[in-house]
């Protein structure tokens, strides 16, 4: 019997990957990680869930790594007038490292998680995230970040099902999380509080007013500090306009917040850095490729060009409020053989080859 590890948060979507796994005959071994104050209640959740389906369960504490990588570069983004996403870090930094450091221990080959994506492996012989069948609930932005060595070794059962359907499942088999909400967007954050809260009572930072500036450079207005606001923001401005207004760009190096109307929000243009390969290790001049600039964004056909360490990406259409520190990720059709995983197996029989849209790399916006 296969051994696999499977990240077991105490929420449904783990619970249910961790059983549907059982199911296929794996032995699954449940790792919940222990990384910020809210963990306690996850873990306890998780030894439930274990106990359950009839699974080990192991606890592993992460929390002082976590607060040295995560919180150190969440709160170093918004102290720069960036708009970070510790999702994007954390996954393969902290997440897959911790889960295939497991798999080593207890000498299982794989790891998986229940994320709404998919693994596959390309014809060139590259591994890829490709997306959910979900557009709804679909993760295959937040794990661009992922090595090749990572995804060789990673299963994700829920590609293809939809969140109504894993509930199911979970009140079927009658465990206790199956209409537990879904996790906050920011899982180290406590219950209710907002991060600017976080970032002046637990990190210590302290803003520091500065001026409301338009495009010109005119001075409309006192600040508070820029953590308290990311590009695109119209509302909590704390200054009234006789006209919408917006902020368009963060200038931490004079302390300034720069205001505009909505149509300056708008740019072909974006410039991003430190991209990650995944199914294309390297950009080349003129690449196309569909991208998204934000995790609810739809995505856009651009052009991208190299400029240096950074990369152009010119956009058939202006997209608006491209915000430093976001990811860029790009996506594209690529053909997918070889080895799939299992549910992929399951779900296309004998077809060895087939279509699909699969994350070709990221990168993090920057200022241009």
């Amino acid at each position: 019997m296969k051994k696999i590890v499977v990240g077991l948060s105490g929420g449904v979507d783990s619970a249910v990957t961790a059983y549907l796994l059982k199911e296929q005959g794996y032995e699954v071994i449940g790792v919940t990680l222990c990384m910020h104050g809210n963990a306690e209640r996850e873990a306890a959740d998780a030894a439930e869930v274990a106990e359950r389906i009839g699974i080990r369960h192991r606890v592993l504490e992460l929390t002082e790594k976590f607060n040295e990588n995560i919180i150190r570069y969440f709160t170093e983004s918004y102290k720069q007038g960036e708009t970070p996403n510790p999702c994007m870090v954390c996954n393969p930094m902290m997440k897959w490292s911790a889960l295939l450091s497991i798999a080593e221990e207890e000498g299982a080959e794989q790891v998986a998680t229940g994320h709404y994506a998919g693994v596959v492996r390309l014809i060139n012989g590259r591994y890829a995230i490709r997306c959910a069948q979900s557009a709804a609930k679909d993760q295959a932005y937040v794990l661009y970040g992922l090595t090749q060595e990572q995804l060789s070794r990673t299963v994700m059962p829920l590609a293809s099902y939809e969140k109504k359907e894993i509930r199911k499942i979970a009140a079927e088999i009658g465990l206790s999380v199956a209409d537990k909400a879904d996790s906050m967007e920011i899982c180290f954050l406590p219950e209710g509080e907002v991060y600017t809260d976080y970032l002046v009572q637990n990190e210590g930072v302290e803003p520091v007013r500065g001026n409301f500036v338009d495009e010109d450079g005119t001075v409309l207005g006192t600040h508070q500090g820029i953590i308290y606001y990311t590009v695109g923001q119209r509302k909590g401005l704390g200054i009234a306009f006789g006209e919408p207004r917006y902020v368009r760009e963060l200038r931490p190096e004079t302390n300034e917040v720069v205001l505009s109307g909505n149509d300056a929000l708008w740019s072909d243009t974006v410039y991003a850095r430190d991209y990650k390969g995944m199914a294309v290790e390297q950009i080349e001049d003129g690449m196309r490729f569909l991208a998204k600039i934000r995790y609810s964004h739809k995505g856009a056909m651009c052009t991208v060009y190299r400029e240096g360490e950074r990369l152009r990406l010119v956009f058939d259409e202006p997209q608006r409020a491209a915000t430093p520190g976001q990811a860029v990720v790009f996506y594209r059709e690529e053909t997918v053989s070889g080895e799939e995983t299992v549910t992929q197996k399951e779900q296309r029989e004998n077809v060895d080859v087939f279509r699909t849209l699969v994350v070709a790399g990221g990168a993090v916006i920057c200022r241009g």
